[in-house]
């Protein structure tokens, strides 16, 4: 269920957390945050950003991603992630961002773990509440 909860993040000019509702499943609670970037010192920016916000920096697990275009005139991209011990979720999650061809943003889903495992559920629940997050940007 959704409880609600929505809160922006504001830590300056164009540099804004965009955060969603509470998504909680059997005491585990998941919110995703987003945020545009367009370099990898942008991601490591916006993370200790993210971060500096005690309840986000205490949570159980921080999976993120990111993809942005190369620079340069290349037709690539700039991709990668981290599962913050959520073992393969980094993974799912920029897979999410190739299939909805996301461009110049960062991904963070916080899960507070509450004690009861949730199996393959946790996944659906990492992606639906990224998916989301990226929806309402």
């Amino acid at each position: 269920h959704i409880d609600g909860e929505k809160k922006n993040l504001r830590y300056g000019d164009n540099n804004d957390w965009v955060s969603g509702e509470f998504f909680v499943d059997r005491k585990s609670k998941f919110q995703g945050h987003v945020i545009p970037v367009d370099s990898r010192e942008a991601v490591s920016a916006a993370m200790e950003r993210l971060l500096s916000n005690r309840k986000i920096a205490r949570a159980t697990h921080n999976i993120s991603a990111y993809r942005f275009k190369a620079k340069g005139g290349s037709d690539g991209f700039v991709k990668d992630c981290d599962d913050d011990g959520e073992t393969a979720a980094g993974g799912r999650l920029l897979h999410l961002l190739d299939l909805i061809k996301a461009e110049g943003v960062l991904v963070v889903v916080t899960r507070w773990y509450g004690g009861v495992h949730l199996g393959p559920d946790r996944f659906r629940h990492i992606n639906n509440v990224a998916r989301k997050i990226l929806e309402a940007r």
